[in-house]
């Protein structure tokens, strides 16, 4: 980690966020297709602790720690990145037809707040290329993918309610394949339908009705933003329930900027989009804490994210209710040392608290 923030970050950020967001998944895309190298990578960089392995519906994760989907947003160095020493990797957001996203600038650092403006807009290679491109894939650790709408641009004509859902069930059906999990992202706050399309609660139970004829075999999850109100939450949760499908529920970035970043307002008013890193972190355990509350605990478990950038910010995050969690914008800033550094730092704190198992942890903070 010293050597990135020493010698490799000085470079990465003297150029634009996304040309070094390319530059970054290319080098993993290359380092992707050595077999060789990524066991190589691997057998150093992996963590083995009996205590940190966990059983979420049927799937081992020999860590909770993954890669939040938004890094690899085509699915196009899984190997590499799960060789860091993730225990899971999702990639995404993938939409039914591949898309652009927004125009650009749309993707900003502010170092001041180790945070990343985010406006991206969901572009991606398309379900059909993505799952190709995953068809005879190998990685050493279990795969989400994570299926959005198609972002067809600010100047695209609205599409009606059945195009949306079609386009999320479309996309389930060419990547469950693929993947070991699936998530689907109801609340991508840089485009017009992720915004609030599925806050009005007869539309998610259109897109979870139309489940039943895609043959749903492998864990689902429901990616939601932190909810305005408790009621709101109440009224998703009660939505969601008839449904048999739903395994899970994993926690996005808020729309907007939070309150307390030290960045200049000046400044970032020039950045659209939504900010990742610590400051997304208050909304998102806010959330986590919410959901393990309230959801029925025997049938679902939470995904966690929103500014892990230590082994203490992930267990924080599993007391409050995460059975799993993932970090992205620390790599950008520390680089892929963080995965190793915050996977042992969280056996030592299980260790220290007498922990023997990472689950007996889940939740144990939640009605503090």
């Amino acid at each position: 980690m010293d050597i990135y923030r020493s010698l490799l970050r000085p470079v990465l950020f003297s150029t634009g966020a996304e040309t070094a967001h390319r530059f970054a998944i290319a080098t993993a895309e290359l380092a992707s297709s050595s077999p060789w190298l990524c066991s190589q990578i691997e057998r150093s960089r992996a963590v083995r602790a009996p205590r940190l392995e966990i059983e979420i519906k049927g799937l081992r994760f020999r860590t909770p720690l993954g890669l939040a989907a938004g890094f690899d947003k085509s699915a196009r160095a899984v190997p590499f990145l799960a060789a860091l020493g993730f225990g899971h990797v999702e990639v995404g957001s993938i939409s039914a037809e591949p898309s652009e996203g927004n125009p650009k600038p749309r993707l900003f650092r502010i170092p001041q707040d180790r945070g990343i403006v985010v406006n991206y807009g969901l572009p991606n290679d398309g379900a059909i290329r993505v799952a190709e491109r995953l068809a005879s894939l190998r990685a050493c650790a279990p795969l989400g993918i994570n299926i959005v709408s198609t972002n067809r641009g600010p100047s695209g004509a609205a599409e009606l309610d059945e195009a949306v859902i079609g386009d999320y069930l479309r996309s389930v059906r060419r990547l469950q394949p693929a993947a070991d999990y699936l998530c689907l992202n109801l609340s991508c706050p840089n485009t017009r339908e992720g915004r609030g399309f599925f806050h009005e609660p007869a539309r998610l139970r259109q897109l979870l009705d139309g489940l039943d004829a895609v043959h749903l075999t492998k864990p689902l999850f429901l990616k939601v933003a932190p909810f305005a109100t408790l009621l709101d939450l109440e009224r998703f949760l009660g939505t969601v329930e008839p449904s048999p499908w739903v395994a899970g529920f994993s926690v996005n970035l808020p729309p907007g900027k939070p309150d307390g970043l030290v960045t200049p307002a000046s400044m970032l008013a020039t950045m659209p989009g939504a900010v990742s890193g610590p400051a997304a972190s208050h909304a998102a355990d806010r959330t986590i804490r919410e959901l393990y509350r309230r959801m029925d605990r025997s049938r679902y478990r939470i995904i966690g994210s929103g500014g892990i950038f230590t082994a203490q910010d992930a267990y924080r995050k599993i007391r409050m209710g995460a059975s799993l969690v993932q970090l992205m914008t620390a790599l950008v800033y520390e680089g892929p040392g963080i995965v190793g550094a915050v996977t042992h730092g969280l056996d030592r704190l299980l260790e220290a608290d007498g922990v023997a198992r990472v689950e007996e942890a889940v939740g144990v903070d939640a009605d503090l």
